[in-house]
């Protein structure tokens, strides 16, 4: 995954693509989950951006590791993990978060949940969060890439706005797919 509409590096978003699976970090099956985010970002997002993805074990270490990797090494503004947030015992994406997020949204969750319940009852097993680290957005979707369509379908229009109050670098969004809510002055 590298998505890169770059003109100027100095504006440049960048997108941190988490995909938690033991499975896809083995190379056991073609990861989809974090194919079908990138899909909905190139559609969503109109200003300049860069995908960095990176594909880890499930585990609260390897996903906190990654986030802070993400987060502060590669100067993600926004962070999109998928995968390990359901109730299975390996399950442990938010775990991993929480441990490095200094601020909890837990809007996004709930948000997240309620959307997908319209479209199937098991929703309420999804144990999706967000939260901050510094000038990052860490956002957990599920791992399916119909579901994650649904949820960021959902939470995005809020995204925009979160990354201004957090000091991120902006971003622009196409408003024919997402219409995002930023306050006037």
């Amino acid at each position: 995954m590298t998505a890169d509409r770059r003109t100027n590096s100095a504006d440049l978003t960048k997108i941190g693509i988490l995909v938690v699976s033991d499975r896809a970090s083995r190379g056991e099956y073609e990861d989809l989950s974090g194919k079908a985010i990138e899909a909905f970002l190139g559609k969503a997002i109109r200003s300049n951006w860069l995908a960095i993805a990176k594909i880890v074990p499930d585990g609260t270490e390897s996903v906190a590791r990654a986030l802070i990797e993400l987060s502060d090494s590669e100067g993600c503004d926004l962070v999109l993990t998928t995968g390990g947030t359901g109730p299975a015992a390996r399950d442990l994406t938010p775990e991993g978060t929480r441990a490095v997020i200094t601020r909890e949204l837990e809007g996004f969750g709930e948000l997240m949940r309620r959307a997908s319940l319209e479209q199937v009852p098991t929703a309420i097993l999804s144990r999706q969060t967000a939260g901050t680290r510094g000038h990052c957005l860490i956002v957990n979707l599920p791992g399916r890439p119909s579901a994650i369509e649904v949820c960021l379908n959902a939470v995005f229009p809020a995204v925009p706005y979160c990354l201004d109050l957090i000091g991120a670098r902006s971003i622009e969004v196409n408003p024919d797919v997402c219409k995002s809510f930023r306050p006037s002055s």
